[in-house]
C-alpha cells in the first residue's frame, strides 16, 4: 500500500515538473517568435519580449478593496511573465490585513507601494516614480495566462497612435463603449452608449494602457472612483480609448463575495462619485438610461453660490452658468408663487431679465439666479402671504415651506425656496403715477426703467418654466425699453463691461 502511494506522488510530482517546463518552453517561443518578426521586419534584432515590455511597462494596480483584496496574486502573476517590470500598488486607506511581500517568491522589490492620501511628504511623481513609456492600470483579481495581451496593446499605442487603450476582461463580456459628454459651464455630465470600440469612455472590467505623458495631463489619474473618473478627465480633453479585440484575460480568485462586502463596496463607491462630484463641480449627472442624478442644493442645504454682487453671481467669472439644481429649486419657487397670485388674484406680470428669457426660450436664462415679478401695489392686501410678509417672515403652510419675506434692501419682496435655501422670486410693487408705471425703491445693481401703463392694458400672457404667466402687452418694445434694442437677440450679463456672453 505504502509502495503504491509513493508511486502516485512521483508521477505527480513528475507531471507538474513537465507542465512547469512546457509553460517555459512556450514562454520562450514566444519570445523568440516575436524576436524573428522584428528582425524580420525592422532588422536589427530587438530585446527578448519579456525585457523589452518591461522596459516599455510600468503597472499600477489601484482598483482594489483595502480590506478584502487579491493584490499580491494579481502583482505576482505579472511578475511571474515580467520579472523586472515595477508593479505599483497605490491607495488611500491603510490596507489592513497588510500585504505580506516577504511572500511574493523574492520579486517584493518590484512591488512597491504607496499612499496616495494627503500628507506632509509631497503626492506621488509619476515623473519621478515611473521610469517608463506607458502605464498599465490593472484591476484587482485579473490575471494574464501570456505576454501577448500587454505586446498587443503596446503595439497598438506604438501602430495606430491611439492616447488609450482598453482590454477586455472574460471575452468582454461586461464591456460597453460610452460617450461621456462634460458640460462645464452648465455643471453637468451626461454618459451615453455607443456601439463602436472608439469611446470617451469604458465600463466594465478591463486593462487600460496608456502614455506616461498623457497621463501626467491629467488632474489627478489616481482619483476615485477609479477608473470613471480618469475618463471623464481625459474626456474633457478629448481624449479617446479604443478597444481592443481578440485578446483577452481573465479574473482569478473571486473576491468580495459575502454581501456584507458588496454592500459596503456600493456605499463606498457612492461616497467616492459624491467626492469626485464635489471636487470638479458637478452638479447634475444623467446616465446612459437617461436616469437622473443631483448632486447639487436641496431644500434643506444652501443653494451653490453665496451673496450676489452687483448683479454678478460669483460663477460667472468662472465661465459658469446658474447650477442645473440652482434653477430647478428657481423654477419650482415661481411656479409656486404664479399660483398663489393666481389664487389671491393679485395682477401680476413677469418683468425684466426673466421676461427676456420667457422670450428666448419659455424659461429662466440660463445664467440668471433669480425670477423678477411686478405686481399692483394697490393688491398687496389681497395676498395673505405677502401682508404677513410685511411685519415678519412668514413660511408658506401651503407652499412645502417656502419663505416669504419683505427685502432689507428695498421696498419689495422675496419668497425664498425655504429658510436655508435663499434662492427666491422677487415681487416688485407698481403703481400709477401720471400714467406711469413707477417704484418706490429698487435693490442696488437692478435698472429702475419706469413704463408707460398702457403696457399693461390690456395685459397679454407668456410660457414660462412650464406655464402660462401674465405679461405686459407689446413685449418686444417692453424689453427694449428697459434693455435696449436687439435685447433679446443679443442677450448680456449684467454687466457686460466685466464679462462678454460666449
Amino acid at each position: 500500500m505504502r509502495l503504491k502511494c509513493s508511486k502516485t506522488l512521483f508521477y505527480a510530482v513528475a507531471l507538474i515538473n513537465i507542465l512547469f517546463i512546457f509553460a517555459r518552453v512556450y514562454n520562450a517561443f514566444l519570445d523568440w517568435d516575436v524576436g524573428v518578426k522584428n528582425k524580420l521586419s525592422k532588422g536589427p534584432s530587438k530585446p527578448t519580449l519579456t525585457k523589452r515590455l518591461s522596459r516599455l511597462v510600468t503597472v499600477i494596480i489601484r482598483e482594489f478593496e483595502s480590506n478584502e483584496n487579491d493584490v499580491l496574486s494579481t502583482a505576482q502573476n505579472f511578475l511571474n511573465f515580467f520579472p523586472s517590470m515595477v508593479v505599483w500598488v497605490l491607495y488611500n486607506d491603510v490596507i489592513y490585513p497588510p500585504l505580506d511581500l516577504v511572500a511574493t517568491n523574492n520579486s517584493q522589490k518590484n512591488i512597491r507601494l504607496h499612499n496616495l492620501s494627503p500628507n506632509l511628504k509631497g503626492k506621488f511623481d509619476v515623473a519621478y516614480h515611473i521610469n517608463t513609456k506607458y502605464v498599465l492600470f490593472v484591476p484587482d483579481a485579473v490575471k494574464i495566462t501570456s505576454r501577448l495581451p500587454l505586446n498587443n496593446m503596446v503595439s497598438r499605442l506604438e501602430s495606430y497612435q491611439d492616447r488609450l487603450v482598453a482590454l477586455g476582461v472574460n471575452d468582454h463580456l461586461d464591456l460597453k463603449c460610452l460617450k461621456i459628454h462634460l458640460n462645464i459651464r452648465e455643471w453637468s455630465l451626461k454618459y451615453s452608449s455607443s456601439k463602436g470600440v472608439t469611446c470617451d469612455g469604458v465600463s466594465g472590467k478591463h486593462l487600460l494602457m496608456m502614455e506616461k505623458a498623457v497621463m501626467q495631463k491629467l488632474h489627478d489619474p489616481f482619483l476615485f472612483p477609479f477608473p470613471q473618473a480618469l475618463y471623464v478627465q481625459t474626456a474633457a480633453q478629448n481624449l479617446k480609448v479604443s478597444i481592443i479585440k481578440g485578446f483577452s484575460v481573465f479574473i482569478g480568485r473571486p473576491i468580495l463575495r459575502s454581501h456584507h462586502s458588496q454592500i459596503k463596496k456600493k456605499q463606498n463607491d457612492r461616497e467616492n462619485f459624491k467626492k469626485f462630484y464635489h471636487v470638479f463641480k458637478i452638479k447634475q449627472v444623467i446616465r446612459e438610461n437617461g436616469a437622473t442624478e443631483w448632486y447639487g442644493c436641496s431644500r434643506d442645504t444652501n443653494m451653490c453660490f453665496g451673496s450676489v454682487i452687483n448683479s454678478m453671481p460669483s460663477y460667472l467669472y468662472e465661465r459658469r452658468w446658474t447650477p442645473p439644481c440652482c434653477l430647478t429649486n428657481l423654477r419650482k419657487t415661481a411656479r409656486h408663487v404664479f399660483a398663489t397670485l393666481d389664487e389671491t388674484g393679485i395682477r401680476y406680470w413677469l418683468e425684466a431679465g426673466s421676461l427676456l428669457g420667457a422670450m428666448r426660450s419659455g424659461d429662466i436664462l440660463p445664467w440668471d439666479h433669480d425670477v423678477d415679478v411686478g405686481y399692483m401695489r394697490d393688491d398687496l392686501l389681497r395676498c395673505k402671504a405677502l401682508k404677513r410678509a410685511t411685519d415678519k417672515p412668514t413660511v408658506d403652510k401651503k407652499g412645502f415651506r417656502f419663505l416669504w419675506e419683505k427685502a432689507t434692501e428695498g421696498n419689495f419682496y422675496r419668497v425664498f425656496f425655504s429658510r436655508t435655501n435663499r434662492i427666491h422670486v422677487n415681487l416688485f410693487p407698481f403703481y400709477t403715477k401720471n400714467g406711469t408705471m413707477v417704484k418706490d425703491s429698487w435693490f442696488t445693481g437692478h435698472k429702475n426703467v419706469e413704463f408707460s401703463e398702457s403696457f399693461l392694458h390690456p395685459m397679454s400672457s407668456i410660457d414660462f418654466v412650464g406655464r402660462s404667466v401674465p405679461s405686459p402687452n407689446n413685449i418686444r418694445d417692453f424689453l427694449e425699453l428697459k434693455f435696449g434694442k436687439g435685447c433679446i437677440e443679443n442677450p448680456q450679463y449684467p454687466d457686460p463691461s466685466k464679462m462678454s456672453f460666449p
